[in-house]
């Protein structure tokens, strides 16, 4: 039997002792154990090498306007026009361009490699490209931002530098397009044959930036799916001469779900409805690679005025940690009529749409953060592209200093363990007993699990013939902690800002101990899996 002092043992505790600053993370308990056998389980599918992906938004780029962090000044002046049609000034402030050379930005960027680093959003639909050394002071009309030669370059020096291919979105807004609204290529051909010039590699792009919410993208006033249609097949065309190597993904779409919360559904204002994905994806008339998608299983606090709207004491329940499976059900349903046998990349994530919660960067989110690579992984999804790497509370790291947040520990722990081979733990979903499989990377043979337990009570983790094993259990001072611990020591940046060690707990004897509210990878190398020997 474990004790520990403070527990949450209900929703209801929980929820108080989140209001009063968190809970503490062990309880007393005794529980049925979470058996398996780590020699037979099954290969259900197989992720990209870089699977585990990130965002760092065009906005971030450019500069200009982006999420308002909370309690900071609304953006002012004629700068305050600078955001998506439909939505208030009042949301966002301004932002400078990141610093993709820092040091500190690049060192955990590749710590993460193999990855993807999608360059993209709402803004990248309205960006000009200043193909002149000097830039613009502002951009040309119907146009929201300017994108120069030199942060370019810096884009593609940080993705080769952290090894991680493009991957991207066109500018659609209305001052690509003519006279009757159709989309031309011109902006998109000298951007193109500048990242060529300078050796970018693109690996993967999409024609819009969630064309399912069109016109607060940039697009005209009125764009229909037979406008999507009608521009997509000119993107396809364009794309075999530009970039006929890269990956063409689509539709892009966002917010629709099997359940009633789809922060999408109803579009954003009044004014503003939605593009069905199966009319988009309908439009695309099978040219694609990959169908791919996002998922905001809420709106934050920032859009409240939306709707969809969650809690912190809701962010380990069942319900909150499923909402991924109900998108990725939705738009399974419009891939099989529309885009049938194409895998899926989920191209953007984060724990709510409008730059995350308060709490997206505290320990409680790394919850859903691990719980969904773990899910989609199994489900045919390819890559998923979390958004972002630096900016807003959603990010993995600090916007200020670059330093990691609870979720980063556990995207690294994700990088240097779990290898792209997924398979079927046994272990059916409950509170509680959240386990996946992949082969451990490196080690022919050998099973990685993931045991996230989100529940109050300690938890028994056993497995058959008993090979020795690593442990490395994450937890926090508290839930709502910006801090964490691994195997109960914190996990922090050297003095000298290099990465600390991050060693394991032996385990012997075929068992461990999932310790309440706590997410825990174990490495078994000697397993013996058949299905993990060969290649």
């Amino acid at each position: 039997m474990l004790f520990v002092s403070l527990p949450c043992r209900s929703a209801l505790a929980l929820s108080a002792a989140l209001a009063a600053g968190g809970c503490a993370i062990g309880v007393n308990t005794t529980s049925t154990p979470v058996r398996l056998d780590p020699a037979a389980l099954p290969r259900v599918g197989e992720v990209d090498a870089r699977y585990q992906s990130y965002n760092v938004e065009m906005l971030e780029v450019t500069g200009g306007n982006f999420w308002r962090p909370y309690g900071a000044p609304a953006a002012k002046g004629p700068a305050a026009a600078d955001v998506p049609a439909g939505m208030a000034a009042s949301l966002y402030a301004y932002r400078a361009p990141i610093d993709l050379a820092n040091p500190r930005l690049r060192l955990l960027a590749s710590a993460l490699a193999p990855a993807y680093v999608r360059v993209s959003g709402t803004w990248a639909n309205n960006v000009f490209f200043a193909d002149t050394n000097a830039a613009p002071s502002k951009p040309p009309a119907g146009y929201g931002g300017v994108l120069t030669r030199a942060q370019w370059r810096g884009v593609v020096d940080f993705s080769r530098a952290v090894g991680a291919p493009i991957v991207t979105s066109m500018p659609t807004g209305i001052g690509t397009r003519d006279a009757q609204g159709r989309w031309l290529p011109d902006q998109a051909a000298r951007w193109l044959a500048f990242n060529r010039a300078i050796g970018g590699d693109i690996a993967a792009v999409e024609y819009m930036n969630e064309p399912t919410l069109a016109t607060m993208g940039g697009a005209p006033k009125g764009y229909g799916a037979a406008d999507f249609e009608r521009d997509f097949e000119v993107f396809r065309a364009f794309m075999g001469v530009q970039l006929p190597g890269a990956k063409i993904l689509g539709p892009g779409s966002v917010g629709e779900s099997t359940g009633d919360w789809g922060v999408a559904q109803g579009g954003y204002s009044a004014d503003m409805g939605i593009l069905p994905a199966d009319a988009l994806a309908a439009g695309m008339r099978g040219q694609a690679d990959a169908f791919s998608y996002h998922h905001y299983g809420a709106v934050s606090q920032r859009c409240a005025a939306q709707g969809h709207q969650t809690t912190a004491d809701r962010a380990l329940g069942e319900d909150w940690l499923g909402r991924t499976d109900q998108t990725l059900a939705f738009y399974r349903a419009v891939r099989e009529r529309r885009l049938p046998g194409k895998p899926f990349w989920n191209t953007e994530t984060g724990e709510s749409a409008c730059g995350g919660n308060p709490w997206a960067g505290e320990f409680i989110d790394t919850f859903r953060y691990l719980d969904q690579l773990g899910r989609l992984a199994r489900q045919d999804v390819k890559v998923v592209l979390h958004n972002t790497l630096v900016a807003s509370d959603y990010s993995l790291l600090d916007e200020t200093d670059f330093s990691p947040k609870p979720s980063y520990w556990g995207a690294l722990l994700w990088a240097r363990l779990m290898g792209p081979r997924v398979l079927d733990s046994g272990v059916p979903i409950a509170e509680g007993r959240h386990v996946y499989a992949h082969c451990l990377k490196g080690t022919p043979g050998g099973v990685a699990l993931l045991a996230i337990n989100n529940s109050a009570q300690a938890v028994a983790l056993q497995w058959a013939g008993a090979p020795d094993a690593q442990l490395w259990q994450l937890t926090a001072p508290t839930l709502r902690s910006r801090s964490v611990l691994l195997n109960g020591q914190p996990l922090a940046l050297g003095a000298d800002g290099q990465l600390p060690a991050t060693p394991s707990q032996p385990l012997a004897g075929g068992a461990t101990t999932l310790a309440a509210h706590s997410i825990s990878f174990v490495a078994l190398p000697n397993a013996g899996n058949a299905a993990c020997r060969v290649s």
